[in-house]
């Protein structure tokens, strides 16, 4: 065990530290009280900081952790009074539920936006979800949505997990990139109206095809949960219900399937 992974005078207590990280990984109450999570993984690590989230503690090991950009961005956080923890490769092992540690996690504050802080412009997408059962349905959605260069996310009320491990690593650091934005039907039905905001909602029973309708300059995707769909709320917000034609024998699509067709057409280069 080499001296620089144990006497460090600055580290804080290990037991406190990784009994939260437990807590934040497993428990959504925990998530939601404390207003933190716990990420892990290189690329986590480094797009969460280059997009300015702020990190609480930063759980390292020297030994692990060789990438050279993730290393200065730990060194350069421990200069700025960030809390650290340096553990040796075993500990770290013992929190991390990757195949493969790679020896940087934090705890970071999640990162909400206001409705007054979207930027609003023309030739925008956005995407709007209300409850997602399966969180790496959700994450594959923020992906895409982040792939596609979609204006920003945003969740209709709480039942959607908006940092459930698996949707954060479903996400692929997507999430970190995206304003997130959590408001309820009112809210954002005010919002669409005042900004001019097209509200499409993906539905079996659409009028009209995804890809023989057309889109306006300001477009809200919303998609519905995986197995009922959209609610009568989310319904009711829609200017128009579009479908995606399937077979006979099938009659609805993964949701992250879904929502990336959607979102792919609607932002499609005029060119294409």
């Amino acid at each position: 065990m080499a001296a620089d992974e144990t006497n460090d005078q600055w580290s804080l207590d290990t037991g406190p530290t990784f009994s939260l990280i437990r807590s934040l990984i497993a428990d959504r109450r925990t998530r939601e009280a404390s207003g933190c999570i716990f990420i892990e993984g290189i690329r986590n690590f480094i797009t969460a900081v280059d997009h300015g989230w702020s990190v609480q503690t930063i759980v390292y090991s020297e030994r692990l952790l060789i990438a050279p950009v993730a290393r200065k961005w730990v060194r350069s956080l421990k200069r700025s009074n960030t809390p650290y923890c340096r553990v040796t490769p075993e500990q770290f092992r013992s929190i991390s539920c990757a195949p493969r540690a790679s020896g940087v996690g934090a705890i970071l504050r999640q990162k909400f936006v206001g409705l007054e802080q979207v930027s609003v412009h023309d030739r925008a997408c956005w995407m709007a979800v209300g409850q997602i059962r399966t969180p790496g349905n959700l994450g594959t959605l923020m992906r895409s949505a982040c792939a596609a260069g979609a204006a920003g996310f945003f969740f209709l009320g709480d039942g959607s997990d908006t940092f459930h491990p698996q949707a954060v690593r479903a996400s692929m650091g997507a999430i970190f990139g995206l304003p997130l934005v959590r408001t309820n039907v009112t809210n954002l039905r005010r919002w669409t109206q005042e900004h001019c905001v097209q509200v499409i909602g993906a539905s079996p029973d659409g009028e009209v095809l995804f890809n023989r309708t057309h889109y306006g300059a300001r477009v809200m995707l919303m998609i519905g949960e995986e197995r009922r769909g959209l609610t009568a709320e989310q319904r009711a917000l829609c200017d128009r219900l579009v479908r995606i034609p399937m077979q006979d024998h099938l009659d609805s699509l993964n949701a992250a399937v879904a929502g990336s067709l959607l979102l792919y057409e609607v932002l499609r280069p005029a060119s294409v």
